[in-house]
């Protein structure tokens, strides 16, 4: 059993040998399995011939057609993956544009409505003057007002994003606002305006996104620090109307419009070097403001 194995062992080995030998031959002619059955004696005659043939032909590359079909291989792989990383691009490309032009979308059509309000809030605010958003681009210099008709939302979306992709991305810079406070008068940037006036279209603006998206509160700080008693009472009277929709406004002032547009009051109050919250009449609160010094 020994032997027999140990032959084995051998046989194995020789096989293994052979295998190798046939590898480093190449790659085997398509019509070799009719040599198979020839007698070994005659395969080495015609080997040998072979070999005296191939003599004039040393300086040629005999690995040449392994390299060819080699290359062959790896080429079409490479270019398997190029259409594969082509594809992937082209459809990144496709997602990059279809973000761009829903980016677009949103952001006119939130400019849109904002400008819409805008317009309306400081109209409630100066009954005499007008104002509009302007959206600058660097594309092209183009002003958008929204003088401009708003596009219906149920309009279909591919004629939309048709046209924005036939102008490609737009490259928003800013927006800014004409202003006039006069009925046919002259419209005013808001660097030319005064303290006074850039509050009034500041509240303006700050209402005009309220009502297109509301927050549950806001807390104003004085706002009304350098407006006018005409307009005082105008912004006390948006507040009041904007808080009856559900919102609530928290506002500090020194002035009466606002206290007498308020539904609760508090006074602060400042003894022993300690600020304390009261919770005080509108009385009290006119009172105290009517005692105190002009801010």
């Amino acid at each position: 059993l020994e032997l027999l194995f140990n032959k084995r062992s051998v046989l194995l080995q020789k096989k293994a040998d052979a295998e190798r030998k046939i590898r480093d031959l190449g790659s085997l002619p398509s019509n070799f399995e009719k040599y198979r059955s020839t007698h070994l004696a005659t395969l080495m005659k015609k080997l040998d011939k072979t070999k005296e043939s191939l003599k004039k032909y040393s300086h040629v590359n005999k690995k040449a057609l392994d390299q060819y079909t080699t290359f062959c291989e790896q080429r079409d792989s490479l270019l398997k993956r190029k259409a594969e990383l082509d594809a992937g691009a082209h459809s990144i490309d496709d997602l990059i544009l279809s973000l761009d032009q829903r980016k677009d979308e949103d952001i006119m059509r939130t400019f849109k409505g904002v400008s819409k309000n805008f317009s309306e809030v400081f109209t409630e605010l100066v009954p005499t003057g007008k104002a509009s958003l302007v959206m600058l681009k660097s594309s092209d210099e183009e002003e958008l007002s929204d003088d401009e008709p708003v596009e219906d939302e149920v309009a279909p979306a591919s004629g939309k994003r048709k046209r924005l992709a036939q102008m490609g991305p737009i490259q928003y810079t800013g927006v800014a606002m004409k202003v006039s406070f006069t009925r046919g008068g002259e419209s005013y940037l808001l660097q030319q305006l005064s303290g006074g006036q850039k509050s009034i279209v500041a509240l303006a603006l700050i209402f005009a996104i309220q009502r297109l998206d509301p927050a549950p509160f806001y807390l104003f700080d004085e706002i009304d620090a350098n407006l006018d008693a005409t307009h005082r009472l105008a912004v006390a009277n948006l507040i009041q109307k904007q808080a009856a929709q559900g919102t609530q406004f928290i506002t500090t002032t020194f002035r009466p419009e606002f206290v007498n547009a308020g539904d609760q009051w508090f006074g602060v109050i400042h003894r022993n070097k300690v600020s304390s919250l009261e919770e005080v009449s509108k009385e009290d609160a006119l009172s105290f403001i009517n005692d105190e010094p002009a801010r």
